[in-house]
């Protein structure tokens, strides 16, 4: 294996000791589009990772939603991250090193982290990385981890799974890896909610809100989706992001931290417990979302699954960085989606009452095709 040649990147609000990124600092390049011409690039054969969304910036209602949704749910939120905390250390113990999916994953590493540290006073390795769907995770981000921690064991960790389109990724880079280096990767996805029934890792697999996927980089250490393009990324190079400095007056990133953190004590012996029954137990995955997917696409006579984001979390997604077309909404009266009715009511998209839904809601996006004729 090669000699690791990138450095961390001094990138994002958060502290140095909660998270290093495993990323090539793009910040001076003007990356962003407006959402209709990178839906057009995107759906004409052009790649999502190669440009990036505007950052939505919310109304004040919003904002007051999302300290109002994280106040209510904290303990919730902690008592799921405690859960896989606790999961990854009775399993891996002092030699489990953290690699967060940048970047909704990058928060979730940062509080699992914590929890540990707190919990057993042990501060785990943790490093935020990229990966794309259909072009793979970050070799040379693996590179360095491995040439830091030649005896740690990976834990890769994001923050929810949709149709569970990155578990899959994930699972063909680590065999990629296997193949390519003769290194063996853990490929099991360490996530606070699993809707999807993708991952044998996860705190609960009931669709609710986690309160990191109402904004974007504002509570995710400002900095942007990762960024896979050959005109900026060299073939040693981190895949690359942005730090949104311009934003540091609306940064919650490290409150968002510090409130789930503060939940932490009051939820050891729970999580504890949830989790060594957990380990004992044979957790079956299934891929469940994929049979709403399949029936929504032929329902609504959708060109590609990629149109279809099953999920809270994937929903607010569409809403905030892509042309939403329909929400379907099994249940609008779930505490758990008023944010995302209030940005359709913003964005003036229809929200349709669909209760044959193993989520709570799902999020439809626009054919450019279509809006073109």
């Amino acid at each position: 294996m090669q000699k690791a040649v990138n450095k961390p990147a001094k990138i994002g609000s958060y502290h140095d000791d909660d998270v290093l990124f495993l990323l090539k600092d793009l910040s001076e390049i003007k990356l962003e589009d407006s959402a209709i011409n990178r839906e057009s690039k995107i759906q004409s054969g052009g790649h999502y990772s190669e440009s990036l969304p505007i950052e939505y910036q919310p109304p004040i209602e919003y904002v007051d939603l999302f300290w109002k949704t994280l106040h209510e749910y904290k303990h919730k939120v902690a008592l799921c991250v405690g859960i896989v905390a606790e999961q990854i250390y009775q399993v891996k113990g002092n030699n489990a090193i953290l690699v967060s999916l940048a970047r909704a994953g990058t928060p979730v590493g940062i509080l699992i982290k914590r929890y540990i540290k707190m919990r057993y006073d042990v501060s785990l390795p943790h490093y935020s990385i990229s990966i794309i769907r259909d072009r793979g995770i970050d070799e040379n981000a693996l590179y360095f981890i491995r040439s830091e921690h030649p005896d740690g064991n990976i834990q890769f960790v994001d923050g929810w799974t949709g149709k569970g389109a990155i578990s899959m990724e994930l699972t063909k880079a680590c065999a990629y890896f296997k193949q390519k280096y003769g290194i063996p990767l853990d490929d099991t996805l360490a996530v606070i909610a699993d809707p999807g029934y993708c991952t044998t890792l996860f705190g609960t697999r009931e669709d609710f809100l986690i309160p990191s996927a109402c904004l974007n980089s504002t509570v995710s250490g400002l900095v942007s989706r990762t960024v896979l393009n050959e005109q900026y990324i060299g073939k040693d190079d981190f895949h690359g992001a942005k730090y949104y400095r311009d934003l540091l007056a609306e940064d919650v990133s490290n409150e968002f931290i510090d409130v789930i953190s503060q939940e932490f004590e009051h939820v050891w012996v729970e999580a504890a417990a949830a989790a060594l029954q957990k380990n004992h137990e044979k957790i079956e995955t299934g891929f469940f979302g994929m049979a709403d997917v399949k029936r929504i696409q032929a329902e609504f006579a959708i060109e590609s699954p990629h149109y279809i984001k099953p999920g809270v979390g994937e929903t607010t997604r569409v809403l905030l960085r892509r042309i939403p077309w329909k929400i379907l909404m099994r249940d609008p009266s779930s505490p758990f989606v008023k944010h995302i009715l209030m940005l359709a009511d913003e964005k003036g998209v229809e929200v349709v009452s669909y209760p044959n839904l193993n989520y709570l809601c799902c999020g439809l996006i626009k054919s450019v095709k279509e809006m073109q004729k």
